[in-house]
């Protein structure tokens, strides 16, 4: 049988257990997918951990690439053998082989590698929806400044790429010297280690004290007063995840001095038509096969070793987009 990571019970990273799982034929509207690679992301731990709960037990996993080795009745955009890959709901890509809705499984360009493939779908169409589609009052024009936090990691480092591509001046923070450099190189205008510095000072002495059009934030409480305090009236606070926890309740009437806007965003509201989903991925395909973005994959796991590859993760310890091998 193939071999899937399952856990039983939230917690720590040694929940998670190498076990024999049975998998069926798919049924209306899903395929079966056997996967060469797939995607290590954030949302994993959450989910993991019980922040984001759901019913267990659990095969965690929310992106991969693979091969198509049946469809169900309704599915006609995929058939068997054809190279896919996909990000969304439910969990289970921590596998070899998975039966799945086919809604957000994508066909998958021949020139795109697997191993790109699922480093870059979730990561990738995130920052789709975010600089494409979450986007200020005023909206963004080239020349624009943005605030991005985590910039050097797999989301933040396409997203310097892209922004520099539709020529928006992006702010980038990183917990390190070496993670501001990575940024740098990928595209960003201006890069803050906030261990070092006050990330807010710092982004209004790059603007003159206009401050940002936008903050994409995925660190959450940590970075939350001071993501407020950077952006410029009419701005848009875009809150996408806790990397250091929630944040904490407020007042709405913190935003009223500048008339701020506030959005909790998540990809999968974005991609829950099949219609949208292509779109998006349609769009993330033709920039990374155009070479304004390249996918940076910084590290490698063993299927086996994901407990190694989760605990690396919660440390902080990665730059660009991790994947699981088998």
């Amino acid at each position: 049988m193939p071999i899937a990571v399952l856990i039983e019970r939230p917690g720590g990273a040694e929940e998670m257990k190498l076990v024999d799982l049975p998998v069926g034929e798919p049924g209306p509207g899903q395929v079966r997918i056997r996967h060469h690679a797939i995607g290590l992301n954030f949302i994993d731990v959450y989910q993991r951990t019980g922040l984001y709960p759901l019913p267990m037990p659990l095969t965690l996993g929310m992106e991969g690439a693979g091969v198509i080795e049946a469809v169900g009745e309704g599915v006609t955009h995929l058939k068997p053998g054809d190279r896919a890959a996909y990000a969304g709901n439910p969990p289970g890509s921590y596998s070899q082989v998975r039966v799945m809705p086919a809604l957000t499984v994508c066909r998958l360009p021949d020139d795109i590698d697997f191993d790109t493939a699922a480093a870059m779908m979730l990561k990738g169409l995130t920052a789709q929806y975010l600089l494409r589609r979450t986007l200020p009052v005023e909206g963004l024009q080239p020349g624009d400044h943005i605030l991005w936090h985590a910039a050097a990691g797999g989301v933040g480092l396409i997203a310097c790429q892209w922004a520099k591509a539709l020529g928006y001046r992006l702010i980038a923070t990183a917990g390190s010297e070496q993670k501001c450099a990575r940024a740098l190189a990928n595209g960003a205008q201006a890069a803050i280690n906030y261990r070092a510095e006050d990330f807010a000072q710092r982004v209004a002495q790059i603007t003159d004290g206009q401050g940002v059009k936008v903050v994409y934030d995925s660190v959450g409480k940590d970075t939350w007063e001071g993501s407020l305090k950077c952006l410029r009236p009419f701005g848009l606070m875009a809150s996408f995840g806790n990397a250091s926890g929630p944040v904490p309740p407020f007042a709405p009437a913190v935003l009223a001095p500048k008339c701020l806007y506030v959005t909790r965003a998540t990809l999968f509201t974005h991609i829950a038509t099949r219609e949208r989903c292509q779109a998006m991925a349609d769009e993330l395909f033709a920039v990374v096969r155009s070479g304004q973005v390249r996918i940076h994959i910084d590290q490698r796991f063993a299927l086996q070793d994901v407990q190694a590859a989760h605990r690396a993760l919660e440390a902080r310890q990665t730059t660009g987009s991790t994947i699981l091998t088998l």
